[in-house]
């Protein structure tokens, strides 16, 4: 066993390491069956950017926009405060969500099945909201108030609006579907052009 951890540490992100490391296939499959693996990640390119998703035993915990010069170290820092350090780079446990996200960028997927960790969200409203926003249908909208009031707090869209400015698994959770009551664009923390270009692909032609 304090093999195996010495192999984890030498290939996890840290302090001092050069850069994020691949696991090899076998060390990933022995820290996951050894209860060593608490969050693998992979990137991801997507018309939106590259990406940086990362995943529980529970399920698809993250989902990041990069921006240029980004690697997403800041993510990985904020998951393994928040959830655990044991995090390892390995593809292979994200080849679901990727398939997942490259049919819904060609636009032959509508929802996602992959199962969800909601780890990064806080109980209560900010859950609420979240919840509501998984169900708005693909190529629809709804406001900040339509939210807050399924939410159970109909005067709370401001608050609304901050919780998905929250969202932690934004596209699989399509807080893009959400503009202002006066049918603005409204928001995002991705960035307005990212909220367009997914706006754009639902609305394309089938």
């Amino acid at each position: 066993m304090s093999d195996l951890q010495d192999m984890l540490r030498a290939t996890a992100p840290g302090d001092g390491a050069d850069g994020p490391h691949t696991a090899p296939p076998e060390l990933d499959l022995a820290a996951l069956d050894a209860g060593l693996l608490d969050v693998a990640y992979a990137h991801a390119d997507s018309p939106v950017g590259p990406l940086l998703l990362a995943t529980t035993p529970r399920g698809l915990v993250r989902i990041s926009y990069l921006d240029p010069g980004e690697d997403g170290d800041g993510v990985l820092a904020q998951i393994a405060t928040q959830i655990s350090p044991r995090i390892l780079r390995a593809p292979r446990r994200l080849d679901a969500t990727r398939r997942e996200l490259e049919e819904y960028f060609t636009g032959a997927r509508r929802t996602f099945d992959v199962p969800i960790d909601l780890s990064l969200v806080a109980p209560g409203f900010q859950r609420r909201v979240l919840g509501a926003t998984s169900r708005i249908p693909f190529g629809a909208a709804r406001s900040y108030k339509d939210l807050a009031r399924e939410a159970g707090s109909p005067n709370a869209f401001r608050a609304a609006g901050t919780a998905l400015g929250h969202n932690p698994i934004p596209i699989v959770i399509p807080c893009h579907r959400v503009r202002h009551a006066s049918g603005g664009i409204g928001g995002y923390t991705g960035g307005l052009e990212r909220k367009r270009t997914l706006l754009a692909i639902e609305s394309a032609p089938r």
